[in-house]
């Protein structure tokens, strides 16, 4: 998992599932929420809670993992609703590597 960048990106609905394969990896934030938008393998993509860490350190899963961008945006893993529905209100930010 990367950090969160410190400025927001600025792109479209349109724009995110394409952002998202070309990356593999984003932060959203919605109010004090923020999540981890990700794939496994670049095949699976699932959403994860930052605020929760498992016993390995790394964020927890908070949406089914699925196989297609298209299941992934259609995933109501936010109060019930999707991506798409909270977009206005969100703010995206790019998951940045840690230099070495």
């Amino acid at each position: 998992m990367g950090m969160k960048a410190e400025d927001p990106l600025d792109m479209n609905y349109e724009d995110l599932g394409m952002y998202l394969r070309g990356k593999h990896a984003m932060y959203m934030q919605i109010g004090e929420d923020l999540y981890y938008l990700t794939d496994a393998n670049s095949h699976f993509w699932r959403a994860q809670c930052t605020e929760v860490l498992n016993e390995k350190g790394h964020y927890t899963d908070c949406s089914d993992l699925v196989q297609s961008m298209d299941e992934f945006l259609s995933l109501g893993f936010i109060d019930g609703k999707t991506i798409e529905e909270v977009f206005d209100q969100a703010t995206f930010y790019a998951s940045e590597k840690p230099e070495v």
